[in-house]
């Protein structure tokens, strides 16, 4: 808190600066009258206590409040609030002593600069903690207890989130038939928490039991808490998959209002919208370098440019999705001759060297341009820019129920999978990620992904 409290005073005083710059050394966007000069130094009292207030106002405001899991964009709303309601406190108090002529515009460029200032450091530090929990540095070791839907939530989260700043040791469960989940181990039964927790140096326990099992969950408190492990416990009310929950209270007691997590009308109308606007530009600008495509295909092997094969879209409609051929023709029909050099789990079936592709397929592979004839699948309303990956119906066919949830929206050119590890996901991994981007769904979710994808494309990670 105090660094970034310093840093913060370091960057008011600069944003007042610079605005002072702006308004009478630049003289924008009016030429300051002679008899209304004020010298810089006449201003610094003024930046001083305009820095100390609002650091007082940003501790009164929680911004100074560490939340995990606090998008930038709350962050950036409460600098905002924060912000304006200070500068209009400082307007008010100077111009109603008018000790002296103040430029009234200066206060409103000191508003806009600060908030630039602050928001650029804060995305700054993020990109930093991101890069440093990447890598293993302060980050909290967890284990959860429960391997069911709730605990799956959490995964999925972690996965979707490496800036929440938890690295999951993995999970234990009492039920025989769990296995590990993704990249999630399987650690053994509750009774093995208290080694496990001094084992892994645990932090941080989270219990995704249900609130039947209280008796246990008490017993597993007290264990964390004896091995020096802080516990959180997620309300059974999560098993319910809610991205809403509005609290009001009668009389102390609260009341919980829930919405499900799922696309609303209005919503859906928002993100064909967008499809459509955005789909019509890049397939304009991806007409040139898909006819260059086109050719190449053509000289490097006999066969159709274009592979169209039957998808499952949502709520299991089938449809005709369209790529670049990428292999020989006739692939497919070898595809049980390889089956046992497939590298990937679950219903997927991936070789990172397969023997099929093309030359000029293993590039346009790395670099995910077979997927540009997709974006007549977007035009169509088979897909969505942004999405879950279309699968198989061979694929769904062998889906846990759980897996199934991924089927409620249209599948994406790109997605969270995508910009998380693609191939070098396992398929639990990827669906989690899909219910996560289902349960947190916004436009702005979309267009984080779509910025994601450009730097995921160019360093090719997980692609083959």
């Amino acid at each position: 808190m105090f660094l970034q409290a310093g840093i913060d005073f370091v960057l008011i005083n600069a944003a007042f600066a610079l605005a002072y710059f702006i308004r009478y050394e630049l003289r924008f966007p009016i030429t300051v009258a002679e008899a209304n000069y004020v010298a810089y130094p006449e201003y610094i009292p003024i930046t001083l206590l305009l820095a100390v207030g609002l650091l007082v106002i940003y501790r009164i405001e929680g911004i100074y409040n560490y939340v995990r899991g606090r998008s930038w964009l709350e962050e950036f709303y409460g600098l905002i609030t924060a912000t304006f309601t200070g500068i209009v406190i400082l307007v008010f108090v100077f111009f109603f002593f008018r000790p002296q002529y103040y430029s009234r515009l200066i206060y409103l460029y000191a508003g806009i600069l600060i908030v630039i200032f602050l928001t650029f450091a804060r995305v700054l530090m993020r990109m930093v903690l991101g890069r440093l929990r990447q890598r293993g540095i302060g980050v909290d070791r967890a284990i959860l207890v429960g391997g069911g839907e709730i605990g799956r939530a959490i995964m999925r989260s972690v996965l979707a989130q490496p800036d929440l700043g938890y690295h999951i040791e993995g999970f234990v469960d009492d039920d025989p038939n769990k296995g590990a989940i993704g990249s999630f181990p399987l650690l053994g039964g509750t009774d093995q928490l208290p080694r496990l927790v001094r084992e892994h140096k645990v932090d941080e326990v989270i219990i995704t039991l249900p609130w039947h099992a209280r008796e246990k969950i008490v017993n597993i408190i007290e264990t964390a808490e004896a091995e020096g492990a802080r516990v959180k416990i997620v309300p059974d009310l999560f098993q319910l998959s809610l991205s809403q929950i509005a609290v009001d209270a009668v009389g102390g007691i609260p009341l919980i209002g829930v919405k499900e997590a799922t696309f609303s009308s209005s919503a859906l109308a928002i993100k064909r919208a967008m499809d459509i606007l955005l789909s019509v530009v890049l397939f304009v600008f991806a007409l040139i370098p898909m006819a260059i495509i086109a050719v190449l295909i053509k000289l490097s092997s006999p066969g159709p440019v274009i592979f169209s094969q039957l998808r499952v879209g949502r709520g299991g409609k089938l449809f005709t999705a369209h790529k670049f051929r990428t292999m020989r023709v006739g692939a497919d029909d070898e595809k049980d001759a390889l089956r046992h050099l497939n590298e990937a789990s679950g219903p997927l079936f991936k070789i990172r060297n397969d023997p099929r592709i093309t030359s000029i397929g293993k590039w346009l592979r790395r670099t995910s341009l077979d997927e540009l004839p997709q974006f007549w699948n977007v035009l169509n309303g088979d897909m969505s820019l942004v999405g879950p990956r279309p699968p198989l119906p061979i694929e769904v066919a062998q889906y846990q129920e759980w897996h199934k949830r991924r089927l409620e929206v249209s599948p994406g050119v790109t997605g969270l999978w995508q910009v998380s590890g693609r191939s070098e996901l396992t398929f639990d991994e990827m669906v989690m990620l899909d219910l996560y981007y289902i349960e947190n769904w916004s436009p702005w979710l979309d267009i984080w992904i779509m910025v994601k994808t450009i730097p995921a494309l160019l360093t090719a990670r997980g692609a083959y």
